[in-house]
């Protein structure tokens, strides 16, 4: 990405496109399995699964059609890897789904991109086109007795349609819910078809192995992760954006190291990964490495790799009730635990920010975390309560303030938040009575400024603009 023009056909094949394919070509599928099984390859959307395993199981079953589905639903706040990949990109995700279709032996395929990806859709389907007019795709794949056919369809914007079934009931034109997974969609899935599902960046990569052989790209990352993984760095981090690193990589290189660290050289609080259903990292566990299976110990998870970086003034009472908010509007609502358990947790947590939380509602929340990670349906309701869950067990002292000393150390929290100008640290520069939108900040230029309580709104902005570090936050 970014060398090539993504509306270039020739341009990805003079960057080594198609090669992967053309070697596909000449081999069995249990060969191109193999290959892929060789690499080690799993499933980058989150979940984690061995790519190669999931083609072998779809591949065994004798029932026709078979169908090839790639996830481009991106959903999470602050992930935007899927999306960059398809308009940076698109050919790739394209040579990945071929090749996937000839290893299981499907001859149909299924682009599912979020409706707000405009221009992704668009340099997909540019790509497509010129697939076809080339002869890579439809009848004769590159002049073989292969053939497949690929068509987008436009998700509505639920964020529950990344979840596999859902997304296929949406492909379907049902409603975008859940199904139960007694049988895994490799044997039923699209139009109860045997279907392989995987997401953007794990079909960009199919290609790369294919052209250069699984072992090379199994020598990048860890023993049990292999490869590489994008990840979309924002947040209070000096440099934003899309990072391509091994498995493996530590959170303390990311931030530092390849983030630049925190902006204004804050104190560093916590790290959220993996989405709204992810959890959140404290400083303490920065060395940790950034692979599918060493997160969850810790009640995270990679995810498909979104990470949202925060400095001291983030109230992590406020971020739980902000992804659990945002979750309980995006739950489908099919499930008891799921729906239920997410209302109440807001309810909850509201309660609290607004400094009305009472001795319990900690224990109470992280009851409802375990009944719904043990009863919900699918893997957006067992994931939910992750940012309550270790928020508590990182950051419960937060909690506790909130409820009993009515105060929001990070003031954040305008209900229990009031804010003062630390006359010592001040330089009269002005900045905050010019951001301020209530005019509550007054004084003179070269002289310590102050802050009337009864006019103060606690939004924040007096801090946010001062560079000086002398915005101090205080209990109501």
């Amino acid at each position: 990405m970014g060398i090539i023009d993504p509306l270039s056909l020739e341009d990805y094949k003079a960057a080594g496109g198609y090669e992967g394919l053309a070697r596909a070509l000449t081999m069995t599928p249990d060969e191109i399995i193999d290959e892929v099984e060789r690499s080690g390859l799993r499933g980058k959307g989150g979940a984690g699964f061995p790519a190669g395993r999931k083609w072998r199981s779809a591949e065994s079953y004798d029932a026709w059609p078979k169908y090839i589905v790639c996830n481009g639903d991106e959903g999470d706040p602050g992930a935007f890897m899927d999306g960059s990949t398809m308009e940076g990109s698109p050919h790739a995700v394209i040579e990945g789904m071929i090749i996937g279709a000839l290893a299981i032996g499907a001859e149909t395929g299924v682009l599912y991109i979020r409706d707000e990806y405009t221009l992704a859709r668009e340099h997909i389907q540019h790509a497509i086109d010129d697939a076809y007019a080339a002869g890579i795709l439809g009848e004769h794949i590159m002049g073989s007795d292969h053939k497949l056919d690929l068509s987008i369809a436009r998700g509505s914007g639920a964020f529950v349609c990344g979840e596999s079934t859902a997304l296929m009931n949406s492909i379907e034109g049902k409603v975008g819910e859940p199904r139960p997974k007694y049988i895994r969609s490799v044997q039923s899935g699209l139009f109860e078809k045997p279907t392989v599902l995987n997401n953007v960046e794990t079909l960009a990569s199919i290609p790369t192995i294919l052209a250069h052989g699984g072992e090379e790209y199994a020598k990048l990352g860890t023993e049990k992760s292999k490869g590489t993984k994008v990840f979309a760095m924002v947040g209070k981090v000096k440099h934003t954006g899309l990072v391509e690193v091994p498995m493996g990589t530590t959170l303390r290189t990311l931030i530092y190291d390849i983030g630049g660290g925190i902006i204004k050289d804050r104190p560093f609080k916590a790290i959220q990964t993996g989405g709204p259903s992810g959890g959140c990292i404290p400083e303490s566990l920065l060395d940790l490495p950034v692979d599918f299976d060493t997160l969850v110990e810790y009640g995270a998870m990679m995810g498909s790799g979104g990470m949202i970086v925060m400095d001291d003034c983030s109230c992590m009472v406020e971020v739980a009730r902000y992804y659990i908010d945002f979750l309980c509007e995006e739950s489908c609502g099919k499930c008891t635990p799921c729906r239920e358990g997410l209302r109440q947790m807001r309810y909850i947590l509201n309660e609290i920010c607004e400094g009305r939380g009472k001795e319990g509602d900690v224990e109470l929340l992280e009851e409802i975390g375990h009944m719904m990670q043990d009863a919900s349906l699918c893997a957006l309701g067992r994931t939910a309560p992750n940012p309550v869950l270790t928020t508590i067990k990182f950051f419960r002292e937060e909690y506790e303030e909130h409820i009993g000393e009515h105060r929001c150390p990070a003031g954040v929290c305008a209900a229990l938040t009031r804010f003062a100008i630390d006359p010592q640290a001040c330089k009269g520069c002005g900045m905050c009575a010019k951001a301020c939108p209530t005019e509550a900040i007054s004084g003179e230029r070269k002289q310590p400024y102050s802050i009337e309580p009864a006019a103060c709104i606690a939004c924040g902005s007096c801090r946010e603009v001062c560079n000086f570090n002398a915005v101090l936050t205080e209990g109501r």
